[in-house]
């Protein structure tokens, strides 16, 4: 499920993500970073994972195809988890984007949050 959070403001999405991505959730998000890149053009993402466990195919689908087609229009991304593997995620994207990315652990969403809104 994902969950859109009260910190999301001007080109700032913020989201927490649990349990299983589905393509319900894409059919809130899309429109809503679609209308980010048309009024301000670069997205700031704040992605905190709570017990994330990934996404269902179709879900999974349109998340990829919509980072290929705006893998420029993203300033910054905040991942925020508590599994290494969100750790490792967050290293795998770095090469696809020319936005700044950065890993902060579960414990330290603040500084998370604090990062992505300079």
């Amino acid at each position: 499920m994902l969950q859109i959070l009260g910190q999301t403001e001007g080109n700032l999405i913020a989201t927490r993500a649990t349990g299983n991505l589905t393509e319900a959730d894409y059919d809130k998000l899309l429109p809503l970073l679609n209308n980010i890149v048309e009024k301000h053009k670069k997205i700031r993402c704040y992605f905190e994972m709570e017990g994330f466990e990934g996404w269902k195919p179709k879900a999974f689908w349109e998340d990829l195809k919509f980072d290929v087609q705006h893998a420029n229009k993203f300033e910054k991304v905040a991942m925020v988890g508590d599994e290494k593997w969100e750790d490792w995620m967050t290293d795998l994207m770095k090469p696809f984007t020319s936005a700044e990315v950065k890993f902060f652990e579960i414990n330290h969403a603040s500084e998370g949050q604090k990062w992505i809104e300079k």
